[in-house]
């Protein structure tokens, strides 16, 4: 849990003093003894040993996971369930097979190279964008290669009178490692008072793997501990702002170090990854439909449900 998110319980100066030195998440806070932390306190900081004490304690009642009841649970789900923006693709069969792309959810986009997994993406909130004049979407870049152009040729398609602000309510945001995701994060996480003119509807990460992929090692697992940490984190913001979360995934070669451009892929960051997801897509573009592409003067895509927990 990053300690972000526990303003105003935890007072901003110290939660600003505590990143100063590396301590931002309450891993980091509670992991390690209480005069080590208050050593590590920048020059001049206006805070106490005692204050320290107090906001480990505090940071460990509040990231301790609550008891409820299986009634209560189900009352609070069903509440989320309604609140939570509805999110479809406009292919009738992908959405009655995965349900929509909307709910609390972490959804995984991924296959071949160039086989449409950001514009599908893109089709998806523009056309949540259109469809109301309320929702926001926050588009995190990776790469720096999102197109304003390819955006507003998609919204063309949808004609709708909230489709003339959909463009304003797109926020792009760059985000080239992990430390800057995370602070994205931090700043969009909707306050108890947000209104329905900021309603959050989705958020995307095109792509994931340039942050979680230079983390990974064969010789050590703390790179999968943040990679699994991270992943953790979205499905808390989905959980908790009921608002579903989008991962373009790039692919790696099914068998290291072919040679052959055809060869066969896989989704990257590792077999482990699919499990910290709800929903994972396979996009593709088959070989026997390049004849239609140029006949039909469109370009034909398959999408493959490789898992998902909730159809």
């Amino acid at each position: 849990m990053r300690l972000a998110s526990l303003i105003p319980s935890l007072s901003t100066e110290l939660v600003s003093a505590l990143g100063k030195c590396g301590i931002r998440t309450d891993e980091d806070l509670l992991f390690q003894p209480i005069f080590e932390v208050y050593r590590q306190l920048p020059n001049g900081t206006n805070i106490s040993l005692l204050d320290i004490e107090r906001a480990v304690a505090l940071t460990a009642e509040l990231a301790s996971a609550p008891g409820i009841s299986g009634a209560d649970m189900l009352v609070q789900e069903t509440e989320a369930q309604e609140r939570a923006p509805v999110l479809l693709s406009g292919v009738s069969s992908l959405d009655t097979l995965l349900g929509g792309f909307g709910g609390r959810r972490v959804i995984e986009i991924t296959g071949d190279r160039q086989s449409g997994k950001t514009t599908l993406a893109l089709n998806i909130v523009l056309r949540q964008l259109s469809g109301t004049s309320h929702g926001h979407v926050v588009w995190v870049d990776t790469t720096g290669d999102f197109s304003v152009e390819r955006a507003a040729q998609i919204l063309k398609t949808f004609d709708s009178e909230a489709s003339s602000t959909a463009l304003e309510r797109l926020h792009i945001s760059l985000a080239f490692d992990i430390e800057a995701a995370y602070n994205i994060l931090d700043e969009i996480r909707p306050s108890s008072v947000a209104s329905i003119d900021t309603q959050l509807s989705c958020i995307v990460f095109d792509a994931i793997t340039p942050l979680l992929g230079p983390l990974l090692s064969a010789v050590s697992a703390q790179g999968h501990s943040a990679m699994t940490e991270f992943m953790r984190q979205l499905r808390v913001f989905s959980q908790s702002c009921s608002c579903p979360v989008i991962v373009i995934n790039n692919t790696s070669l099914l068998v290291p170090n072919s040679n052959n451009a055809s060869a066969p892929r896989k989704p990257a960051l590792g077999p482990s990854f699919k499990f910290m997801t709800d929903a994972t897509l396979w996009l593709s573009k088959p070989d026997e439909c390049a004849t239609l592409d140029r006949d039909r003067g469109y370009t034909i895509r398959s999408v493959e449900v490789l898992r998902s927990r909730t159809t």
